[in-house]
């Protein structure tokens, strides 16, 4: 059984900053590509930011530059430094983390930019 938990959501004003971290826990050996999804009110859920289990990162155009992924394999954390927010930023954040054969997320963060 494995359990991936977020945290670090929350109201923030445009051009603030959040730190989201989602840690995974239950019987894990190892992890492989982890990310950031978030889905908006209405719209399909879409895929941020992605990191390998070495530590290569990828990003959507559309946060290249504010936001940054990270991970701390000894502590099966992901993280998510977002920077520069912007109201069109709105959305509930899921993590995603591959563990042998499958895919496990988190049950989402609200993140909401406004003033």
């Amino acid at each position: 059984q494995v359990q991936l938990v977020e945290s670090g959501g929350g109201l923030v004003q445009p051009g603030g900053s959040l730190r989201l971290s989602c840690a995974a826990s239950g019987s894990i050996v190892s992890i492989d590509g982890m990310g950031w999804y978030r889905q908006a009110p209405g719209k399909q859920r879409e895929l941020l930011a992605g990191i390998s289990s070495g530590g290569s990162t990828n990003y959507v155009d559309s946060v290249k530059g504010r936001f940054t992924i990270s991970r701390d394999n000894a502590k099966n954390t992901v993280y998510l430094q977002m920077n520069s927010l912007k109201p069109e930023d709105t959305a509930v954040y899921y993590c995603i983390a591959g563990i042998g054969s499958h895919d496990y997320w988190g049950q989402g963060t609200q993140v909401t930019v406004s003033s």
